[in-house]
């Protein structure tokens, strides 16, 4: 049985208008040091942000969200952030900031299951009640 491993994660929010402070679970961010492994897994669910705002740019939430896991698997030779470690990115996406794209406070965690704990976290915190 594999040891367990302690985890930090950010619920990833979209934030139609930032002046009313509501917001849709659009995806996770999950930071392992032990590992140094940096994951995340987004989706936007228009029908829901289009319920906050039915004005929303739908492109351009879709393209900031999109990013989100092209940074977290990012060389470290390549792009803006260029020679930030892992964990440098992970701070940096999770930083508190008041655009339309947010994440939650920082949560700690610890599983069994490294490899499958983005995709429980997104099925229970993203993913619509069914």
């Amino acid at each position: 049985m594999p040891a367990p491993h302690w985890y930090d994660y950010a619920i990833v929010r979209v934030v139609p208008r930032v002046e009313r402070g509501e917001f849709v679970n659009a995806g996770v961010i999950v930071w392992c040091a032990a590992r140094k492994s940096l994951r995340a897994r987004v989706l936007l669910d228009e029908a829901r942000v289009r319920a906050l705002d039915p004005a929303a740019d739908l492109a351009a939430i879709r393209h900031a969200l999109e990013a989100i896991p092209v940074i977290c698997c990012a060389a470290a030779d390549e792009g803006p952030l260029k020679g930030m470690t892992p964990r440098q990115r992970f701070d940096w996406l999770v930083a508190p900031r008041s655009a339309s794209i947010q994440t939650s406070p920082v949560h700690c965690g610890r599983t069994d299951d490294l490899d499958g704990v983005v995709d429980h976290l997104f099925e229970r915190l993203v993913s619509a009640p069914r």
